[in-house]
């Protein structure tokens, strides 16, 4: 409904806890804002009955509070002292098919193996076709299945063995949580595009996407998995025990390419990704577009009685919006911030008001202006980012409406120009809004109905990251520079696969 790249997955993982699915499931709630469309728990415990190790799972389509709403799954289905928890939004295999929900689990030769998915393989097309061609079945239409093939056509001994023989074959945007009848295995692709940390609670350890998942459980955050670490746990390791750690090869140079947009837009601001807070790294990319767009050189027709107004398009942009008006005052440049734009937090992703008849009123079901904050005031509006424009237009009308002098619109992030195949689902490149408008800003400008719109510039935005995050590591601005760090397979449709 909001013209913002989708979120793409969170995953969380659970080693020697007797609440471990419980924790799991507080972990994923956290972690909602990375994916709604589906949701899943897979434990391992050893079944006395059976003589043998199981791994029951409980998933749906739905948000972890309706796929979970029943205690007993927690008491009679998911038994055991460690888990592995996914939330889904889908970048590949299609978002309806019962099969892609994951958690995926399967049995075979070693034992058996739950995987937990975040991001995008970019040599999924060739591994695909291969396995075709030695006459596998597939189950899903998922890249993630295409890890657990590997695992199960290694000639390695030891199920460890065959895991880390199957992560040398696979290139492109992965973390993830491995569950084995022993262990809890977490992974982190040697680029480190996509986030994963490691926290402690009870003497147990645990990973996951984001850092809010351990506050929500009270754990402690140790340290994030380094690029191209495998952390292996054993299930019945004491709280005094070390996890055992393995390095991948990285195959496209030793740089890291930590996604930047993680930063711009997709995780909490209370969590911390890539070992720094994302509300100071926020806050910081607010404090260099007002370096690059002083608010007195945006501001041309401010009445003389009234100080022109920050305001952000909640929730996302609140922090960028703060640094800039903290910049802006710190050098005595007049401005406020103000709260102009009220979201409502209670419409779901599939919300259709009746009898709709225009695009607009999907955007009013989502917010709100605030007339008596706007009405007769220069209002600059600070947004994390534009991909196609249809919201920002919708949203600059709704705001003329409440008669402001002025419109201006700020973006913390530059201009995006290319899609991402890392693990973000974007719109084609055709259709983002700098590309249909061979990236002039003026007639951006025109399209969305501001005063004037300013980006903040790519070497803006790297060097405002990496002060707030005094790190070596390096970041992928792909979406912004088109400078894809490893090559992918491009044009691939997340429904490619379906036979449906």
């Amino acid at each position: 409904m909001i013209d913002k790249p989708r979120d793409y997955c969170g995953i969380f993982g659970m080693q020697n806890h007797p609440d471990a699915a419980l924790l799991t499931y507080y972990g994923l709630h956290a972690l909602q804002h990375r994916g709604q469309e589906s949701a899943g728990i897979v434990t391992s415990h050893y079944d006395e009955d059976q003589g043998r190790w199981v791994m029951p799972a409980h998933r749906d389509f739905g948000l972890v509070l309706n796929v979970f709403d029943d205690q007993e799954v927690f008491d009679d289905e998911l038994k055991g002292t460690a888990a592995i928890g996914h939330n889904r939004y889908s970048t590949t295999g299609a978002s309806k098919n019962p099969a892609n929900i994951q958690p995926f689990r399967v049995h075979y030769r070693s034992g058996n193996i739950g995987i937990g998915h975040n991001g995008n393989l970019a040599n999924a097309k060739q591994l695909r076709e291969r396995f075709r061609e030695e006459g596998v079945l597939f189950q899903s239409t998922s890249d993630t299945e295409l890890i657990l093939h590997l695992i199960s056509h290694s000639k390695k001994e030891t199920q460890l063995e065959q895991v880390l023989d199957a992560l040398e074959e696979v290139e492109g945007a992965y973390s993830l949580v491995m569950l084995t009848d022993e262990k809890l295995i977490a992974v982190r692709d040697p680029n480190g595009f996509r986030p994963l940390a490691l926290g402690k609670v009870d003497g147990s350890y645990c990973v996951a996407s984001e850092t809010c998942a351990f506050d929500i459980i009270d754990a402690e955050y140790i340290r994030d998995i380094e690029p191209g670490e495998v952390l292996v746990m054993d299930q019945d390791a004491t709280a005094d025990s070390e996890p055992e750690s393995y390095q991948l090869n990285a195959e496209y140079g030793t740089d890291t390419s930590q996604c930047i947009f993680e930063y711009v837009y997709f995780s909490r601001p209370d969590s911390k990704i890539f070992g720094e807070n994302v509300d100071k790294v926020r806050r910081n990319l607010g404090k260099y577009l007002a370096k690059e767009h002083p608010i007195d050189e945006v501001v041309k027709n401010s009445p003389s009685d009234k100080k022109p107004i920050v305001i952000s398009v909640p929730d996302s942009s609140n922090t960028a919006a703060l640094g800039y008006v903290h910049e802006n005052q710190k050098y005595g440049r007049e401005c406020k911030f103000e709260i102009g734009l009220i979201r409502n937090h209670y419409v779901g992703r599939t919300f259709i008001s009746p009898g709709q008849k225009s695009r607009d009123q999907k955007v009013r079901t989502k917010f709100n202006t605030v007339q008596g904050v706007i009405e007769g005031r220069s209002v600059i509006i600070v947004d994390d980012s534009i991909v196609r424009g249809t919201t920002s237009r919708y949203l600059v009308n709704m705001i003329r409406k409440d008669n402001p002098a002025e419109v201006h619109f700020l973006v913390s992030s530059p201009p995006i120009i290319s899609p991402c195949y890392y693990g973000m689902d974007f719109p084609t490149p055709k259709e983002l809004m700098a590309n249909r408008f061979d990236r002039d800003i003026e007639a951006m400008a025109k399209e969305i109905g501001v005063d004037s719109l300013r980006y903040l510039s790519p070497d803006g935005l790297v060097n405002a990251v990496k002060e707030a995050n005094v790190s070596p590591k390096g970041y992928c601005t792909a979406c912004f520079t088109e400078n894809y760090p490893v090559p992918v397979n491009f044009g691939i449709e997340k429904e490619d696969n379906e036979i449906i």
